[in-house]
């Protein structure tokens, strides 16, 4: 089966879609995301993902173009660590699909075989199953655990560290 996903980068062309998907996927992202949601807050993530060590992609569906989600490769460092983090998050409608998970191997292929990174993390709370499922699908194991790790929601929360290192 040809994959059903592609991966793009997102542009300021693609403000108005984003921010309605993150319009209509406000419960599934509560608790667990807080992606930008509205115009300001988009610019904003798009000039920061142009800094060095940031690179953002769409997951998009290949068929018709709809935004599955989006897979965020941030922090990288080369030299000898060779390692980057992983943000996601699909939009409602298209979770439980299978296409995040192919949009996500997709990230991991590139950033091991055009980036030549050694390794990626992605930290996710531990009532998140649905995430945990996703990394442990594509390769991911669990590495630790970090108490009060991350500020979302304006809350500190504690998070499993999950890693892949390329072959």
């Amino acid at each position: 089966m040809p994959d059903r996903v592609v991966l793009r980068s997102p542009t300021r062309r693609d403000a108005n879609e984003f921010l309605a998907a993150v319009r209509a996927s406000r419960a599934l992202h509560r608790g667990w995301v807080h992606p930008p949601a509205t115009r300001e807050a988009y610019i904003t993530f798009l000039e920061r993902m142009l800094e060095p060590g940031q690179k953002p992609f769409l997951v998009c569906r290949r068929d018709d173009g709809a935004f599955v989600g989006v897979v965020n490769l941030t922090n990288v460092v080369l030299g000898n660590f060779r390692s980057g983090y992983l943000g996601y998050y699909a939009f409602a409608g298209q979770e439980g699909k299978g296409l995040m998970r192919e949009g996500l191997s997709a990230v991991v292929r590139h950033a091991f075989r055009t980036m030549n990174l050694h390794r990626l993390e992605a930290n996710i709370q531990p009532a998140n199953e649905r995430s945990i499922a996703l990394v442990r699908a594509c390769g991911f194991r669990k590495e630790g655990f970090s108490p009060r790790y991350l500020k979302i929601g304006g809350r500190w929360r504690d998070h499993e560290r999950w890693a892949i290192v390329a072959d």
